[in-house]
């Protein structure tokens, strides 16, 4: 049972990288990924772009409902609260 938890927390680690690779790529102004990021930390857009990287753990979180895979999707949802809990602090302190 926890196996299926970390599979889906795994899942809904890798869909927020993705996303936010894909954020990068779409609203980045350069195809330096490393310029990019900087400029996001510095013009504090870096929280925008982690919640729509986020956003594919939607997806993921329904794919494994319908399949009734609900220990896979409670992992998604772990992950996703992960992710909000670091956009916060990221924004709150930094």
């Amino acid at each position: 049972m926890k196996k299926e938890i970390l599979i889906g927390f795994g899942v809904g680690l890798i869909a927020t990288v993705f996303g936010l690779v894909f954020a990068i790529q779409i609203f980045g102004k350069s195809d330096d990924w490393g310029e990019v990021m900087q400029r996001a930390i510095t013009s504090d857009s870096l929280t925008k772009l982690m919640s729509i990287g986020a956003l594919l753990n939607l997806g993921a979180f329904f794919l494994f409902l319908k399949k009734n895979q609900d220990k896979r999707a409670q992992g998604v949802l772990i992950a996703t609260i992960l992710v909000f809990i670091a956009t916060m602090v990221i924004k709150l302190f930094y």
